[in-house]
């Protein structure tokens, strides 16, 4: 196995950047410009590497947008890549309460770009590399709450881009057919999900993979033309009118890149891909080239100019990317770069499909999380982790805190049939602070599992500009988050996923809702206020009510919220 090692930088200039020297390569000139509190933008249009350290000194975790371990990496971890179609150029060494220690963040979100963080033995610093092509630095020492130094770097990416606004239906409850149907397809199983779903509080359905072919072995080999069944879709502008109806929005799944081996389009494009994947029995088309990229527009455009769709659920935008880099293009491509291609591709399908639906409704996912890909895509979704709930809470919030104007989405939940209506309500509290996509078969569900998605999805839709809009803090990453909260100027949410207590806070609030997914009931609260207490259990039934006097410990069951209201003034 090849260990990578960080190498010396060639005739290396070094810059003080507040109590860190900046070692850049190339001799490069550089400007470093003091934004406050510790906080510096260094610019260095020629440099294609930069180090630094820090003391590791109360560091408890090292955060990256890959949503994988938190423990400490050692000086020989490999690179974190990113680039247009996978990964953001992000990362923060964090220390003991959340405190920032150093985050770095590079403003190129197109790349190809990387950070590299480890840990030196032999000093107990931490050390950073960053490569690009020409830097743009943002470097945080400031010791803030990772969380709000992450935003920052978010509304830094956005100011530079200005991209377009999220529709308020992004942020509503969907349905989605994935877990529950994967591809056993058709009209009126959809209608019938569909109509089960509106009742529950949804506000979009996501039909996935299988509305293209009648094959049902899985894989991608009938991806690429991208016309309906017609068994099962006999007449798609009727079906999405019919759902529309039902007061849902319609999104359409699409696998862009891929061209499968029994569909027409593979000997139309033969030449023109990237390379085959034999597991997909499909190929990747090589979007350099413009006849591709008028082709994909064209066939992803028909779902909202013919159907009346809504938006389109965009998959595997990553998997244009070449491990080991881009191949040569080849004859009739007009731009060297993949990513290059790609951005043309989304640029030219942008353009079509705003013109059809100026509220449109786009859907990436993880690891395509570039804040290159705002301006086509306003909801990210966390990646495909059916049935962890605890996996969904750390994806979907290391998505939020980095995620800037997009709508940030559950992955789909999903469960047993014999699973406890607690459990439902425990699965949906780990997504509390995101979209949630529910993906179950509705036909089959017990009143009380029912009952349960109903009361959490109304709290969802209730409590949305506290959950979604709100300012965002989630404790120990290097725990997976087991206790998080946003707040607005009345309300303040806070979900414990462990048995820890909960700091209500001083000044003024109008409402603090405790939402319990651990099975100890027992939620000790801190601060000083009077307040009405009100329990609900995970149906949504109240099985307490009293005034109690902070701090005090209350009775909550595992599923279930805790509503205080404030009973006089502020603290």
């Amino acid at each position: 196995m090849q260990i990578w090692q960080p190498h010396a930088l060639p005739e290396v200039v070094t810059l003080p950047v507040g109590d860190v020297e900046l070692s850049l390569d190339n001799g490069t000139a550089a400007m470093v410009t003091p934004l406050g509190g510790d906080v510096w933008l260094v610019e260095a249009p020629g440099a294609g590497a930069a180090q630094w350290r820090v003391p590791c000194v109360g560091a408890a975790a090292y955060w990256t947008p890959n949503s994988g371990a938190r423990w400490i990496p050692p000086i020989w971890t490999g690179p974190r890549a990113s680039r247009l179609t996978s990964g953001s150029p992000v990362a923060s060494l964090v220390g003991m309460k959340g405190a920032n220690v150093c985050t770095v963040a590079l403003a190129d979100v197109h790349g190809p770009t990387s950070i590299t963080g480890g840990l030196v033995e032999e000093t107990g610093e931490f050390a950073f590399t960053a490569q690009g092509q020409g830097l743009t630095i943002l470097l945080d020492l400031s010791g803030r709450h990772f969380a709000e130094v992450l935003g920052e770097v978010a509304g830094w990416w956005a100011a530079a881009q200005e991209p377009p606004a999220t529709p308020y239906r992004a942020r509503l409850p969907v349905y989605s057919t994935w877990y529950s149907m994967h591809q056993e397809l058709d009209e009126e199983g959809v209608e019938r999900q569909a109509r089960l779903a509106a009742g529950l509080g949804c506000a979009t359905i996501i039909v996935d993979d299988g509305w293209q072919t009648a094959d049902r072995a899985r894989g991608y080999a009938f991806c690429g033309d991208w016309a309906p069944n017609p068994v099962a879709f006999p007449d798609p502008a009727a079906h999405v009118a019919r759902v529309h109806e039902l007061g849902l929005a319609y999104m359409l799944w699409y696998a862009i890149p891929f061209v499968g081996k029994d569909n027409e389009a593979f000997e139309r494009f033969a030449g023109k891909t990237l390379r085959y994947l034999d597991l997909m029995d499909a190929a990747v088309l090589d979007p350099r080239h413009p006849d591709v990229r008028a082709f994909l527009a064209d066939r992803l455009a028909r779902a909202v100019e013919e159907w009346g769709m809504d938006g389109l659920k965009v998959d595997f935008v990553d998997r244009f990317a070449t491990p080991g880099g881009d191949p040569a293009p080849s004859e009739g491509a007009d731009c060297e770069s993949v990513d290059e291609g790609v951005g043309l591709l989304l640029d030219e399908l942008d353009r079509r499909l705003r013109g059809a639906e100026p509220e449109l409704l786009i859907e990436y996912r993880q690891p395509y999380t570039s804040p290159g890909l705002w301006r086509f895509g306003n909801m990210v979704r966390a990646a495909d982790c059916p049935l962890s709930s605890q996996e969904n809470r750390q994806r979907t919030v290391d998505l939020r805190l980095i995620a800037g104007p997009q709508a940030v989405h559950a992955d789909m939940i999903m469960w047993h049939p014999d699973e406890s209506a607690e459990q439902v309500a425990v699965h949906l509290i780990n997504a509390l602070f995101s979209v949630p996509q529910i993906s179950v078969d509705l036909t089959t569900q017990r009143p009380d599992q029912l009952d349960a998605v109903g009361f959490w999805l109304g709290i969802s839709r209730e409590h949305l500009g506290a959950l979604q809009l709100g300012a965002f803090r989630p404790e120990q990453p290097e725990h997976g988050y087991p206790l998080v909260r946003a707040y607005d100027e009345q309300t303040v949410v806070v979900a414990r996923y462990a048995a820890l207590p909960v700091d209500v806070p001083y000044g003024d609030w109008s409402e603090v809702l405790v939402a319990n997914a651990d099975p100890d009931p027992r939620v000790t609260l801190y601060g000083e206020a009077q307040a009405e207490a009100v329990v609900h259990d995970c149906r949504g039934g109240v099985v307490q009510e009293a005034r109690v006097s902070l701090p005090a410990t209350v009775s909550v069951p595992m599923g279930g919220l805790l509503r205080l209201r404030r009973v006089g003034g502020g603290s």
